[in-house]
């Protein structure tokens, strides 16, 4: 019975339709942890080119296009559920998206709960954009579960950018790399930092260059495979719809025809790209 219902379990997940949105690449760090988990999920990837990097938007920014944008998104490729794989526009939009939308809406949350957890010294970081660092949600996920903890806030918008240009094949300095994080450790008690949150999907994409730039070593703690673990529960649940019959499909948001950019997305499994 165990095996039947595991059996089960795969051909729902595999059947699903999930729309992943981000400001840019960092979701394909979320895509990678879905295709891990569910091998067969039929992905729509789409990324706001027109409107990013979201780390320097003002919440009233982002709350006015995002609703409104995700519900058209959801009209025209009716997909089963919506992965929000950005950690700024979760911090900011995400109750204001759910209510505009009929679909479960995935949502991100930096993992400081866990890291607290993780962490033996009481002394973690948090490495988002500064549009997430500065959010009144991340200073209430410190206070709720992590209060033993001193805590580290560091934003960069630039590191969005170089995980980008990772992606595209470009070369990723280590001294810029160095140069955001240095704050974090170079900061009182910074030593004793034994676990960094990386709060913004691009960062994974970066993780071996962190691992380099760090003055010591840490635990780097993102939250991409929760979010596939949640995503495939939320699916579990639903009546899914049919898979559409065409290829897996990026949309890109004012964005504009690069080769290479459309071999990344090919690389995380999706064969199309569309500019819209």
């Amino acid at each position: 019975m165990l095996a039947k219902n595991k059996l089960n379990s795969v051909l729902v997940t595999a059947m699903a339709h999930v729309l992943v949105f981000d400001s840019g690449v960092g979701g394909l760090s979320v895509v990678a942890e879905l295709r891990a988990l569910m091998a067969g999920v039929y992905v729509t990837y789409v990324a706001d080119d027109e409107f990013r990097p979201y780390g320097d938007k003002t919440e009233t920014q982002l709350q006015a296009r995002l609703p409104g944008l995700l519900q058209t998104l959801v009209m025209a490729v009716n997909p089963d559920i919506v992965v929000l794989a950005c950690n700024t526009a979760s911090t900011t939009a995400l109750q204001d998206i759910r209510a505009y939308l009929s679909i479960p809406v995935i949502g991100v949350v930096p993992a400081i709960k866990p890291a607290a957890h993780l962490s033996r010294s009481k002394h973690i970081a948090v490495l988002g954009t500064p549009g997430t660092v500065r959010r009144k949600y991340v200073d209430e996920l410190v206070n709720d579960f992590a209060k033993d903890c001193r805590v580290y806030l560091q934003g960069s918008s630039a590191l969005v950018g170089l995980a980008e240009h990772k992606l595209a094949g470009k070369n990723v300095d280590i001294a810029n790399i160095k140069a955001e994080i240095a704050p974090i450790f170079a900061s009182t008690g910074g030593a004793n930092i034994d676990v960094v949150v990386l709060a913004c999907t691009h960062f994974p994409l970066l993780l071996d260059e962190l691992k380099l730039a760090a003055p010591h070593a840490v635990n780097w703690m993102d939250s991409g495979t929760a979010i596939a673990k949640h995503t495939r529960s939320v699916l579990k649940s639903l009546d899914l719809k049919s898979v559409p019959n065409r290829p897996q499909t990026v949309l890109l948001i004012g964005g504009q025809h690069n080769k290479t950019r459309t071999q990344i997305f090919e690389n995380y499994g999706c064969e199309k790209t569309v500019i819209l």
